[in-house]
């Protein structure tokens, strides 16, 4: 299904523009909007073209229309989530207002250090290196078979010119990795830097995005999410005059069908939960819930999630660090989840016939969607038998966590370490792991849970410390 979609860059859009963007829904009819999977704003069908002057400067691209590409950014990571140090949302926004026109390729700019954002989904994807503002350059050009590394660092403020200069070089060449490099390096004058050592990606469990949660000592950061996708016209309306008052600048769009408010002051905290609560706005789904990537607007997607997340949860199956994916066929895509569902094409000459779907099951190695590579383990499966596959999945994962050391994580490789232990907030699900203890309450590494003080909180929930339990993993 063709869908009007409003490009937002990077998923950062401030609430005065969301409000224009809610009015311009409301004026075509509409109550409600969704998100897309790139960090961008979907509309309903039956949207109409509208003149230049209501439109301003927002971006839509409407379902004729080929071009318009977002670019996906993990500033919505920053500042509540793990990050490379020099990485500041600061740098995510200078990078950002660097693309002056609307990209023609995909394109992600990520921190390596961060789950929510996918790292190489993009057909340009810069990842931040541990070098102060030099980035690694992953490419895969539409027409190129595999994913190639770009010879050298990129510096920051080259970013978005050697975008464009690479832009124009795939329309007009079939180009490789060399002959890019080449043809880049001879028309431009940038500042790189040697590859000293490969890009490192350490694994860490997929996080928990929804809620209110403490930011820092007297802010707060919230993320909302709703079940089918269509966040209502008045309530986000309401949302933007809240945000001015609090002097908000951004709203940051997940490629999880779900946003997030970054520093909501201390003393309005009661006055949000307020709202939402007058709202009769849910939060803290279960992990279970919201660790889905679904094509948009595809209510065969939608129900099957709910049917396989109401049998998992009444197997009270864990599933926290795992992701799943539920897709069309296509294996020319990107995955970016570790466990992916692919709806069978339905042979032509028997679409007339009324026969059940049949579904594949692939798993990333090491159940790492950064790995880029998926395992395939069940084909032809009917929907009745899916979730005893995602239960058998998901209990190799934690069979295997920690067992074998993936090439992308380094603390994994480090076998000789004392004794460590992990522990689970019942609340929220949040792990404390004494491996690396919590950065936010100055606890460092290596603490062990029963050594923490005893007024320690949940990171996320700042639920008690009694509400942790030991997570016990049982190798067969």
């Amino acid at each position: 299904m063709e869908l009007t979609r409003l490009i937002v860059k990077g998923g950062v859009i401030s609430p005065g523009e969301l409000q224009e963007v809610v009015n311009i829904a409301l004026d075509e009819g509409l109550d409600s909007i969704s998100f897309g999977s790139r960090q961008d704003i979907i509309f309903p069908k039956g949207f109409k073209s509208l003149d230049k002057t209501t439109l301003g400067k927002h971006h839509f691209v409407y379902p004729d229309q080929k071009s318009g590409n977002n670019i996906v950014s993990s500033y919505v990571s920053t500042d509540i989530f793990r990050n490379t140090n020099w990485l500041t949302g600061n740098r995510f926004l200078y990078v950002l207002e660097e693309f002056k026109e609307q990209p023609k390729l995909k394109v992600n700019i990520t921190d390596p250090k961060q789950q929510l954002v996918p790292l190489f989904t993009g057909h340009l994807n810069f990842i931040a290196s541990e070098h102060e503002d030099y980035w690694y350059l992953y490419i895969r050009l539409p027409k190129w078979e595999k994913i190639e590394v770009y010879p050298v660092l990129l510096y920051t403020w080259d970013l978005a010119k050697i975008y464009y200069e690479i832009e124009k070089i795939a329309e007009e060449d079939v180009v490789d990795i060399e002959l890019l490099f080449s043809l880049v390096s001879e028309a431009l004058d940038t500042n790189n830097r040697t590859i000293d050592k490969p890009l490192n990606i350490p694994f860490y469990p997929f996080p928990y995005y929804e809620g209110m949660n403490r930011m820092g000592i007297d802010q707060y950061w919230l993320g909302l999410y709703w079940r089918n996708n269509l966040y209502d016209l008045d309530f986000l309306k309401e949302m933007c005059d809240l945000c001015f008052e609090c002097k908000i600048g951004k709203i940051c769009i997940t490629p999880w069908k779900s946003f997030i408010i970054k520093g909501i002051p201390k003393d309005r905290k009661l006055e949000w939960e307020k709202f939402l609560g007058k709202r009769g706005i849910n939060v803290r789904h279960s992990l279970l819930e919201l660790n889905w990537h679904l094509p948009v607007a595809m209510e065969w997607a939608l129900n099957l999630k709910t049917f396989l997340v109401r049998t998992l949860d009444q197997f009270d199956i864990s599933t926290y660090g795992l992701n799943f994916g539920i897709s069309e066929y296509n294996r020319d895509g990107h995955y970016f989840t570790s466990i992916v569902i692919e709806k069978n094409e339905m042979p032509a000459a028997l679409e007339s016939i009324k026969i059940r779907d049949t579904y594949n099951v692939l798993f990333a190695k090491n159940f790492d969607p950064n790995t880029r590579e998926y395992i395939v383990h069940s084909q032809d499966i009917d929907k009745l038998e899916l979730p005893t596959i995602l239960i058998e999945l998901s209990r190799k994962y934690f069979e295997e966590l920690g067992n074998t050391a993936s090439e992308t994580t380094e603390n994994l490789q480090k076998k000789e370490k004392p004794q460590l232990d992990i522990y689970q907030c019942q609340e929220c699900l949040t792990l404390y792991n004494s491996e690396y203890g919590d950065e936010t309450q100055g606890i460092p590494k290596g603490v062990l849970f029963e050594n923490l003080p005893e007024d320690y909180c949940c990171s996320l929930c700042e639920a008690p410390k009694s509400n942790f339990m030991i997570l016990e993993l049982v190798k067969q």
